[in-house]
């Protein structure tokens, strides 16, 4: 089988079944320790936030600097996103009292803001392009959107009636599906 050139120069690994695993065991890793951090060492959201930002900075430029696709590093950055995210929804949920629901909306409207300004600054927000560093920035910022997105819609799933969670879900998710689908 040949690779194509954007294959072979793309730091993002092929979405396959062994990706979905690693990504849900990298997902639990990441929540794990931003909770153990916040919560179990009492040290609280937006200090838990600047420790990993740290970490998840310093991975990122790492990552950047990479010229090729490196598993460990890669992954390395998915568990900084989901450590950053876990702690940065809480922060927003809980500390600056907008709530679930209005955390959920501001980090949808950045994870839209993301993909928009990607999609007009690269002409694609294919995976198959994360090659050049700026895209790689926008990656990586998109991936960190969504993946604080996907925490605080979790957190509302729990703390809130299932079928409002679910229709919160819905709405916020078909605009993404839109616009990956340019």
């Amino acid at each position: 089988m040949n690779k194509t050139v954007a294959e072979t120069l793309s730091k993002v690994p092929a979405v396959t079944l062994g990706f979905w695993i690693i990504k849900i065991a990298a997902t639990t890793l990441g929540e794990t320790a931003g909770d153990a951090v916040t919560m179990t060492m009492n040290l609280g959201y937006l200090v838990g936030t600047v420790i990993f930002g740290v970490i998840l900075i310093a991975a990122v430029s790492a990552q950047i600097l990479a010229r090729r696709f490196r598993p460990f590093l890669y992954w390395g950055v998915i568990v900084a996103t989901t450590t950053v995210g876990t702690t940065l929804a809480d922060f927003v949920d809980r500390s600056l009292g907008i709530g679930y629901l209005g955390g959920s909306l501001l980090l949808f409207a950045l994870v839209l803001g993301s993909l928009g300004l990607w999609y007009r600054l690269c002409g694609s927000v294919s995976v198959d392009t994360v090659a050049s560093p700026r895209v790689e920035l926008f990656y990586w910022a998109t991936i960190l959107c969504s993946q604080t997105l996907g925490t605080a819609l979790g957190s509302r799933m729990i703390r809130g009636s299932a079928t409002r969670a679910a229709r919160s879900c819905l709405l916020l998710a078909w605009p993404s599906f839109w616009l990956l689908s340019i």
